[in-house]
């Protein structure tokens, strides 16, 4: 027996299999299972994949628990830590109980661009076993649309 969590796309743009995240350590899935999403050029919205509490909040990543108690986190772009906060926007708090699809930072990415950095954002189950989510879109996704599914073991 199982049930399922459905994680939504934090942010609009094209979908990425984490397996072609440019960053070993999520396409490696040694964080956890999912997908990442490549945001379309300008500034973009980052929503909340799932309902539930933001008990990390970075400028540049969260992490948001569900009522079950799973970790899904967020990380908007590939070294953007380097960055000091500078584009992100963070329009919710650390404690904050949030809405799937709530939005929690508004990001500014030329200073990501003008560093090099690829914007490509993994969403992924916090110590999930690799290949254990399953995408639900493909191509172009908006945020707060579903991305992938995770089939929660009982």
């Amino acid at each position: 027996m199982s049930s399922e969590l459905v994680v939504l796309a934090p942010l609009s743009g094209r979908v990425v299999p984490l397996s072609e995240v440019p960053d070993p350590v999520f396409s490696g899935q040694m964080v956890g299972s999912g997908a990442g999403v490549e945001p379309e050029p300008g500034e973009f919205d980052v929503v909340s994949p799932v309902a539930g509490k933001i008990v990390k909040l970075l400028p540049h990543a969260f992490v948001v628990v569900d009522p079950s108690g799973r970790g899904i986190l967020t990380h908007v772009g590939i070294d953007t830590v380097k960055l000091g906060g500078e584009g992100f926007t963070l329009l919710a708090a650390k404690g904050d109980e949030v809405e799937a699809g709530g939005l929690v930072m508004r990001v500014d990415p030329a200073a990501a661009l003008r560093a090099g950095y690829s914007l490509v954002s993994p969403v992924v189950v916090l110590d999930s076993k690799a290949d254990t989510a399953s995408l639900l879109a493909e191509g172009q996704v908006a945020a707060g649309a579903e991305l992938f599914s995770w089939a929660r073991p009982e």
